[in-house]
């Protein structure tokens, strides 16, 4: 079944904890949080602070997705305050490896982002590193973004890519994602879906339907 990651990004900002409680309890798999540092990418969102705050709030794997640079002084501290995965971009610092070895050593989760433009070679050698891979389909640094369907043929390309390792690596999508989208994605390759609008809209109590339509149709048709 498709992982579902809600984006807090698209939340209530004045009720965080009970937005967050509110999607663990519609079914959500994961909890995405963006970082963005005002630098690499052109917005400003939340630092460790908030997402140790949002801690104790949800027991699902808290998914950090680091838009800042350099990224490498900042691992230690959203580990510390509750990250389960931390994914970084390829242009963040100038050691990727050294950078996935490093979050793998506080203990989480080491993943890869792709921007639209980073091409799928950038961890050929080495697979054995990541422990997921996050493709970006939109510009990172704003929500409300419309899908770029050429990314689909990269999710395709990751997706060979991840299956010739043997192991269970996520490959997750963010940017634009909705019910028709989210099909795409997962006919391309996608194992686990980012979103923001399509979790978050009509209130807590359409947040269970709206990831239902997300993870589509269950196996069998049901």
């Amino acid at each position: 079944m498709t992982i579902i990651a809600p984006s807090i990004l698209a939340a209530d900002f004045a009720k965080l904890g009970e937005e967050a409680r509110a999607v663990e309890a519609a079914g959500a798999d994961w909890l995405h949080v963006d970082v963005m540092d005002g630098h690499f990418v052109p917005n400003i969102t939340l630092g460790p602070d908030i997402v140790k705050a949002l801690r104790s709030h949800v027991s699902i794997p808290f998914d950090v997705h680091l838009m800042i640079a350099p990224v490498d002084p900042f691992l230690e501290a959203f580990r510390e305050a509750g990250a389960d995965i931390i994914s970084v971009h390829p242009e963040s610092g100038p050691h990727l490896n050294r950078t996935l070895k490093r979050i793998r050593e506080l203990g989480a989760k080491a993943g890869v982002v792709f921007n639209p433009s980073t091409p799928p070679e950038v961890i050929e050698w080495m697979m054995d590193e990541v422990d997921q891979v996050l493709v970006m389909s939109i510009n990172p640094g704003f929500g409300g973004q419309s899908f770029m369907r050429s990314q689909l043929a990269k999710i395709t390309r990751l997706r060979a890519m991840i299956d010739a390792t043997g192991r269970d690596i996520p490959l997750e999508v963010d940017g634009g994602v909705n019910p028709e989208t989210a099909r795409l994605c997962v006919e391309a390759g996608a194992t686990a879906l980012v979103a923001g609008t399509a979790v978050f809209k009509g209130g807590p109590s359409a947040y269970a339907d709206n990831i239902r339509a997300l993870r589509g149709p269950s196996p069998g048709g049901a």
